[in-house]
């Protein structure tokens, strides 16, 4: 299990930070603001500070670490999310699925929009957990590369299978085994994200765009092509190009990946590298196409007839937020209850309805056309089995190469 250091940062990797903080998913959340969710275990003065203020480094800890479990007496559950990731009603007020939720079990839940990047989160929780203690909240919704390295450090309890039935049975088959956490031990999605090319069909001109290939060979789209700041969209979308797998990728891959974007770069083929401003060049039609992300796709063709979206056959990226009990968690049994009922396809269905991302729940589809038939026909929300085939995850970076490919990838945007 990986020994907790207190975070120091190196440059490349501060720099990865900031790039996601001024421009990447980090900038902005949905319909507001697009959610975050920064792409590198990396820090600004959340943990930069933490180390500075001498938090002690855990011990190697067994994890599952709970405290009594008081969810019977106490009909509550304290659950952090993402702002703008929770179905709401018309006054705003309200959020409808939560309610028939404590309706129906008598649990209240206390739920707040604490999370806006994942770093700055952790900062809050990590001194808590680092001395063994109690964060004041039974579930929390993380990145997957941070789901990961709490799991490695055993700051995560186990979850209970008899209290997750829906979950265990509903739960996608593309999301089942992540490597980080083989068998959803400690995990379940919350929602899918994935990586697609979102292109303008008037900045097109004719030309075709199938494939990350064509995005950075096409002499015709030269200056007009974007690729994302975010190192495992930009460089996994390009390691599926050239037959090679994010989730088995060697160093030697990954400088290969970087050296072919760099060819681009020097070229002038690709414009910029953004975060979640790139929808404005696309709908500008500065770019002609880019690397995007779902999400922002789905809003941008309800509001242009000029966007759409390809999946090259080579496949696409997809990450996920995910739902995690940290240890010493007081209502862990409530917390299963409240990730269970999220599985229960109703539920499931009014939520992706409201928030547009993947939902990682089998057996949806007439659910959600019940209540939106565009969204249960779009295969950014709902995959089809042709889609989910094609989903491909970057796989985990151990500390030393997160600093290495961060380097790397620093120097390929100029950071």
């Amino acid at each position: 299990m990986e020994q907790y250091e207190p975070d120091r940062l190196s440059p490349a990797r501060a720099a990865a930070m900031r790039r996601s903080l001024l421009g990447g998913r980090a900038s902005l959340t949905r319909r507001s603001l697009l959610r975050a969710s920064t792409g590198g275990a990396l820090a600004v003065g959340g943990l930069g500070a933490l180390s500075a203020c001498g938090i002690p480094a855990a011990g190697r800890s067994e994890g599952g670490v709970s405290a009594d479990d008081r969810s019977a007496e106490e009909k509550t559950v304290s659950f952090s999310n993402w702002t703008e990731y929770m179905d709401v009603d018309e006054s705003e007020k309200h959020h409808p699925t939560l309610d028939a939720f404590t309706e129906r079990t008598g649990i209240k839940v206390k739920y707040t929009e604490d999370i806006n990047d994942n770093v700055e989160f952790f900062g809050k929780i990590k001194p808590q957990l680092a001395a063994g203690q109690d964060t004041g909240r039974d579930l929390i919704c993380v990145t997957d590369w941070l789901a990961a390295r709490m799991i490695r450090l055993g700051w995560v309890q186990k979850l209970d299978p008899s209290n997750l039935p829906n979950a265990y049975a509903n739960l996608s088959s593309q999301f089942r085994s992540p490597d980080w956490d083989p068998g959803r031990a400690y995990s379940y999605v919350w929602q899918g994200i994935s990586t697609v090319i979102a292109y303008n069909k008037k900045s097109l001109d004719g030309v075709e765009v199938k494939t990350v290939s064509d995005l950075l060979d096409n002499p015709r789209l030269k200056g007009k092509v974007g690729f994302l700041q975010e190192m495992r969209d930009s460089i996994g979308m390009t390691l599926l190009d050239m037959g090679k797998d994010p989730g088995s990728f060697t160093a030697d891959d990954f400088d290969a990946a970087v050296a072919r974007i760099q060819k681009a770069v020097d070229k002038g083929q690709i414009r910029r590298f953004t975060g979640n401003d790139y929808t404005s060049d696309l709908t500008s039609g500065d770019f002609a196409a880019c690397i995007a992300w779902a999400g922002d796709v789905v809003q941008l063709k309800a509001d242009s007839p000029d966007i759409d979206f390809i999946i090259p056959d080579s496949g696409y990226i997809t990450s996920t937020d995910n739902l995690l009990i940290p240890n010493k968690a007081r209502h862990k049994t409530n917390a299963e209850r409240l990730i269970d009922y999220y599985y229960e396809p109703r539920a499931a269905a009014e939520l992706a309805a409201y928030i547009n991302y993947v939902c990682p729940v089998d057996g949806v589809r007439e659910e959600l056309a019940k209540i939106d038939e565009d969204a249960a026909a779009n295969p950014l929300i709902i995959p089809d089995k042709e889609m989910a085939a094609k989903s491909r995850a970057f796989r985990s970076l151990s500390a030393e190469e997160e600093t290495e490919f961060e380097a790397k990838f620093a120097k390929l945007l100029g950071a």
